[in-house]
């Protein structure tokens, strides 16, 4: 009887966070170099977390990157696409506090911009970051010497409020992503070329070099710090996204960049060999809450789990579970039943998540916070 009430209190735990508050709001100015340029902005006045950015609205540009496109069809694995923008506002808390710093989607470099960037430089694209190579008449020993390595740019803003109604842009985040795998056709054949992370720093590196020259170009960036961060990319195919390899940050009055931090975190899938010779203890959990479930629901089509490392250490685990439900009371005891295993089975120092989907489509949600007694869940209507 104690589960089941811990079970609906939590439940509307959940319902009741999410509820939009629209009143919580306020108009600013978001402030330019230019004058003439100076728009109106709207700051909501709590973020959804004590750790996430309040994120600034305008009307020219209400929720996303005026470059969102380029990101989607660059990247071909959409895990990678969320850890790369996510994992970007993740890194910038180090140097922009969002207690202090508003966020916002990239608003200085336009797709067009970028794309010209991230394609091969030549006569008529002097913009263009991978190196020159007429694709359409190379061999595959040229493609395999100029290989594009970059393939993909992000760019997020923080701004700090100057008065009661005015905010400036003070930190410029730049992200660049970098393929692990070029695939690449050349007389007609398809090839494929592995980059080493040793490779990819290299390069990672001389691109920000390139781009902070064209940032400080800029007269309305002139004089705004900025953060690199370098990603690599995971293959299309894999079931875990990528990973940061290095980051830096560049004082406003700096023209280039002098040192590089590294990054030392991955994703690791559960069940893999990878696990089970990196970090056996964690396999062991998981293969024995993959075998509770398969004992209560002996018919259930596979459970897969994405572990996040830091520093070798677990920080957090989402875990997916496709079923077949029959009905919704089906629903309700398997996701009470998968409530308590989390409750006893994982360690409380770091965050598990458990998504119960059938064909695509959401059930429950279960969800632990490291350092937290007991888990929220939330059946989906």
């Amino acid at each position: 009887m104690r589960k089941m009430h811990a079970l609906l209190l939590s439940s509307l735990l959940v319902v009741s966070a999410c509820t939009p508050v629209f009143d919580n709001r306020e108009e600013v100015i978001q402030e330019t170099k230019d004058e003439k340029n100076n728009q109106s902005a709207i700051i909501p006045n709590y973020s959804m977390s004590e750790q996430d950015y309040r994120m600034i609205l305008t009307e020219s540009s209400p929720k996303v990157s005026t470059a969102r496109a380029v990101t989607t069809n660059q990247m071909g694995n959409r895990m990678d696409i969320d850890e790369f923008e996510s994992g970007l506002r993740r890194h910038s808390k180090e140097y922009f506090n969002p207690d202090k710093y508003f966020f916002q989607p990239g608003q200085y470099f336009e797709g067009d911009t970028l794309l010209r960037w991230l394609g091969r430089e030549s006569g008529s694209n002097e913009d263009g970051l991978n190196p020159e190579l007429n694709e359409d008449e190379a061999t595959e020993e040229e493609f395999r010497e100029s290989p594009r390595y970059i393939s993909n740019i992000i760019e997020q803003n923080y701004l700090v409020r100057q008065d009661e109604n005015k905010v400036e842009l003070r930190g410029l985040t730049i992200g660049i992503s970098l393929r692990t795998v070029y695939n690449f056709t050349a007389e007609d054949r398809s090839f494929s070329e592995d980059h080493s992370t040793e490779e990819l720093l290299q390069k990672g590196k001389e691109y920000a070099g390139e781009i902070l020259k064209r940032i400080r170009e800029r007269e309305e960036l002139n004089g705004v710090p900025v953060v690199f961060a370098l990603y690599e990319e995971e293959e299309a195919s894999s079931k875990v996204p990528g990973k940061f390899l290095s980051k830096t940050y560049v004082k406003g009055s700096d023209l280039t960049i002098n040192g590089w931090d590294n990054i030392d975190e991955k994703h690791v899938l559960f069940p893999s060999k990878e696990a089970e010779d990196d970090h056996f203890d964690d396999s062991q959990i998981f293969s024995d809450f993959r075998k509770e479930v398969s004992d209560y629901f002996p018919n259930f089509v596979g459970m897969i789990a994405n572990g996040f490392y830091v520093n070798n250490d677990l920080r957090e685990v989402s875990i997916e579970i496709p079923i077949q439900f029959q009905s919704e009371s089906e629903v309700v005891g398997f996701t009470q039943y998968v409530y308590s295993l989390v409750n006893e089975m994982f360690a409380d120092h770091y965050n598990v998540q458990v998504n119960i989907h059938s064909m695509d489509e959401p059930e429950s949600l279960i969800v632990k916070r490291a350092g937290e007694q007991e888990p929220f869940v939330h059946v989906y209507e």
